[in-house]
């Protein structure tokens, strides 16, 4: 019989108690499961050194796998890692750009009977990780405006709609009235691909298409090709950032003459001070920031190919 090692929040409430014990009820029908809640790095951390060669099931979002790839990580122990995601999130971009159901049930049948895929990595010059997707520029601010809005309205459902889930599309309006534009250097695989002279609204580097819950910032991004997509926006005039923000709600906006979209190993942003989002985690403001491809760094169950 199979052994998982199920981590979820310690701080989970009322609602995701009950739909973990859904999906804790699917996953002992087929294997052997320990359930540890933790609520900080050490705990996780302690967590961890008692795996073995389990399979590790995020119970949460995109914050939660973050946090559990980022100790294994620095534990030097993701590579030989299997995990699996119960997306229990606000936003649950990794599970919708990697076709994992977000009905908890049937997120748990996956686990059992899907598919351990290996997944590439992003890994900054710092050591920190960027699963799914990381930006600068008006998307971040729209990130950290979001942020606001989704702890304002986090607590705030209808039936099972969580409104916490407008958060990030209340960020991007708000933003879209008046976003300034940064003066860049963006480097793909050591080729200037935009300079300081051309100002951008927003750089994204994505390993994973999606961000904010469902958002495709980088459509075509995809976690096993071995690559990561880069997108910029040039739309720094009033009306074309308008424009820009109705493309980009209908995922068209990688269509636009001002948006360019690359592949690459490896990306360098540099020049004026920016803030950037990596995994919906805010930080900065940075003058530079470089990233770098692991390819197949770890294992994630996911539906078979």
């Amino acid at each position: 019989m199979r052994s998982l090692l199920v981590i979820t929040n310690a701080e989970a409430g009322t609602s995701d108690e009950e739909r973990l014990s859904e999906a804790l009820a699917v996953l002992r029908e087929g294997a052997s499961v320990e359930v540890a809640k933790t609520s900080n790095p050490g705990e996780l951390d302690g967590v961890l050194h008692r795996a073995g060669g389990r399979t590790v099931v995020v119970a949460g979002g995109d914050g939660s796998i973050h946090a559990v790839v980022t100790a294994l990580h620095k534990r030097h122990e993701l590579a030989g890692s299997t995990l699996a995601l119960l997306p229990m999130g606000t936003g649950n971009d990794f599970a919708r750009g990697n076709d994992i159901p977000l009905e908890i049930e049937d997120a748990a049948r996956l686990v059992l009977d899907g598919e351990a895929r290996p997944v590439d990595l992003l890994v900054d010059e710092t050591g920190n990780i960027v699963v799914n997707n990381v930006h600068v520029g008006v998307g971040a601010q729209a990130s950290r405006k979001g942020a606001k809005w989704k702890t304002r309205l986090g607590s705030v459902g209808v039936g099972k709609v969580n409104l916490g889930k407008l958060g990030y599309p209340i960020g991007a309006a708000l933003s879209a009235f008046h976003p300034p534009s940064w003066r860049l250097r963006v480097e793909v695989d050591g080729e200037v691909v935009n300079d300081v002279d051309r100002p951008v609204l927003m750089v994204a580097i994505g390993n994973g298409g999606n961000v904010g819950g469902g958002t495709e910032l980088n459509p075509d991004a995809d976690p096993e090709d071995g690559r990561l997509d880069v997108m910029i926006s040039r739309a720094v005039k009033p009306l074309a950032k308008v424009g820009y923000v109705a493309h980009l709600s209908r995922g068209e906006h990688d269509q636009r003459d001002d948006v360019v979209t690359l592949r690459g190993r490896s990306v360098k942003v540099s020049g004026e001070e920016f803030w950037l989002s990596a995994d919906g985690e805010i930080s900065g403001p940075e003058r530079s920031r470089s990233w770098r491809l692991e390819p197949s760094a770890y294992s994630m169950i996911l539906p078979p190919a």
